[in-house]
């Protein structure tokens, strides 16, 4: 039979989070983890910040009104440590469906109290965390509350049936970070995205246009895993009456898909509301690709082009032991 890849069902999660509630969505992440193990899925992707929500109240809200303040803070309060109880929990569930899942979280360091990332979190079958990547440039408002990751999580994991990887919005449109993640050879990448972008920015093409062009320079199945606006969101965001019809003619939509390694949309896009997308795919649809167009093996010329990257995650201070340099006793 030779090496021959798997059949595998893949699940695209289009969803609203229980808005800055992080015991309520993972629970509800839980459930969707669990249903898509029922259905036979190998993997499921989650929306950008699914846990406990985007900040997405930055496109509609004045940054340090009170209204975007308050978010930040519950925002903190709810963010998710990596491993914690909240990990723990998403692990049970993946143990239980025997699953593998790409999270949206929105990540804080232990003990801290200020700085978070916006971070896919990777659960394997077994329950165990497989590892992180955390979004390299937070986009327009985000920045106001996250920080940008480092090289050392600019990587793929992997599943049973082979290299997963992974990037956040506006990533999927970055070719180095591409790039970096076609070296590991993955089989299917999720591209995580919230509820909306901006009134000047058409969601549905823009995630379409990024993502077919991904697919076929992968070389691999592309899951798109949506977030989706609901009347909760709006209402905790007290928008102005602009912002407010803005925001209802949106709700409701979401734009998961899953897109082969030809560019085709084979799944989706997801009728409006909340739901699990699914798509039969046979993972040997990778190799002709591949075999054709191989932009980090035969269809690249490595002698003319070169791409360093830093996989050092730096500290915020780096203290010096005096007395180990031979100093003397400091004069009072």
């Amino acid at each position: 039979m030779g090496d021959t890849l798997k059949k595998v069902r893949l699940a695209a999660v289009q969803a609203a989070s229980v808005i800055l509630d992080r015991d309520a969505t993972v629970d509800k992440a839980c459930r969707m983890i669990r249903e898509a193990g029922a259905n036979g899925a190998a993997l499921i992707g989650f929306p950008e910040g699914f846990i406990p929500a985007h900040p997405s109240w930055y496109t509609v809200c004045p940054a340090t009104g009170k209204t975007s303040l308050g978010l930040a803070k519950r925002l903190f309060q709810n963010a998710v440590v990596i491993p914690s109880d909240a990990t723990e929990r998403l692990g049970a569930a993946c143990r239980d469906a025997r699953i593998t899942a790409v999270i949206g979280v929105c990540e804080k360091r232990p003990d801290t109290t200020g700085t978070m990332f916006n971070t896919q979190l990777y659960i394997g079958p077994d329950g165990r965390v497989l590892g992180k990547h955390q979004k390299l440039v937070a986009t327009v408002g985000e920045r106001l509350v996250h920080t940008g990751g480092w090289g050392d999580t600019l990587k793929a994991y992997n599943a049973p049936f082979g290299a997963v990887s992974g990037l956040i919005c506006g990533e999927n449109s970055n070719p180095l970070a591409a790039y970096v993640m076609m070296t590991m050879h993955p089989v299917v990448h999720v591209a995580a995205w919230p509820a909306f972008f901006t009134p000047a920015q058409v969601m549905a093409e823009s995630i379409v246009a990024v993502t077919r062009g991904l697919a076929i320079s992968m070389g691999c199945f592309i899951v798109n895993a949506t977030g989706v606006l609901d009347d909760a969101t709006i209402a905790a965001y007290d928008p102005a009456p602009e912002e407010r019809a803005f925001l209802e003619r949106i709700k409701g939509r979401g734009h998961a898909s899953v897109i082969a390694p030809s560019g085709q949309v084979v799944a989706g896009p997801l009728d409006g509301g909340e739901g699990i997308l699914y798509a039969d795919v046979d993972l040997n649809d990778v190799l002709i690709p591949k075999l054709m167009h191989d932009y980090t093996g035969h269809y690249n010329r490595l002698d003319i082009f070169s791409l360093q990257v830093n996989t050092t995650a730096p500290s915020a201070v780096a203290y010096v032991d005096a007395s180990a340099a031979g100093a003397g006793t400091p004069v009072s």
